[in-house]
Order: structure tokens, then sequence, then C-alpha cells
């Protein structure tokens, strides 16, 4: 390769609860380099998580089981043979998945109805968490179009 490969820069864990994941989110959920507003959004979230009489599980819990439920193993990716394009379902690999999950969630959130952002995230993560959700549909849909598509797996990228 002519390039060097490109280092990975290392991210603090949070403060709170000393995780990198949970920074990982907090990029993620960012706008415009607001990181401080997006770590409050995040822990208000936990918060009503908490405070949540219906929640068998803290915040951080729950979060946790939401980032496991929505985690896709398996993608499609378009690849053109022959004038044709075709689905290829295709294994990610470890990094993606997570980020993948975790931008399904606060698509998801954002897209939902509720007052303050905190309370949209909270609601998607609960949902999220019991296997409901629109986060969770996106990866039966992901799964179910790569079991559809399993025929055309024999052209991997």
């Amino acid at each position: 390769m002519r390039k060097s490969k490109i280092l990975k820069q290392h991210q603090q864990p949070d403060p709170r609860y000393n995780d990198m994941m949970v920074t990982q989110f907090v990029n993620n959920l960012m706008y415009d380099g607001k990181k401080s507003l997006a770590f409050r959004i995040f822990y208000e979230a936990m918060d009503i998580i908490d405070n949540n009489e219906n929640a068998e599980q803290g915040g951080y819990e729950q979060w946790k089981k939401a980032i496991d439920n929505t985690t896709p193993s398996v993608e499609v990716r378009s690849r053109r043979v022959g004038g044709a394009t075709f689905q290829i379902p295709t294994e990610i690999k470890g990094n993606r998945r997570v980020s993948l999950s975790m931008k399904w969630l606060i698509r998801y959130a954002r897209a939902r109805a509720g007052k303050s952002m905190s309370e949209r995230l909270a609601n998607e993560i609960m949902a999220a968490a019991n296997g409901e959700g629109s986060a969770v549909k996106k990866k039966e849909d992901t799964h179910r179009m790569a079991e559809a598509n399993k025929a055309f797996s024999h052209f991997k990228v």
C-alpha cells in the first residue's frame, strides 16, 4: 500500500460509568461538536430509565441490553455482476456491528415522538432492551433481507 495505516485515536472513557462504549455512543449522538450537551442528554436518559417503575434493571444495564438486542451480525452489500446488481449478504466485523447498533438507536430515538431528546432516547432504549422498537425492527429486517439473498452469497466481495 502507498499510504501508511491510519492509527485509531483513543478516546477517554466517560466520567460516570468509566466505559469507552458510552463515549462512542455520545460521539454518535453529538451535533456540531457539542459534546457536553450530548453527555447531558445521555445521562438524563439513563436517569429517566433509573426512575422508571417498569424498568427491571438500571439505565446502564438496559442500555447495554439494548445495544446487544440491536447489534446485527450480517448485512447486504450491493455488487454488480454482469450488468445486474445483486444484494450479497456479508458478515459484519465487531466494531462496525456495535457502531451500526448505536447509530440505529440514535436515529430512531430522534424520529420518535416526545418532548425532549433524553425522553425519546430513554424510550427507544427501553423498547430495544425489551426486544421491541424501531431499532430492533431494523436489525430483523436486515437479517431477513440477508436470508432472502442467501443464494447470491457465492458472489462474495
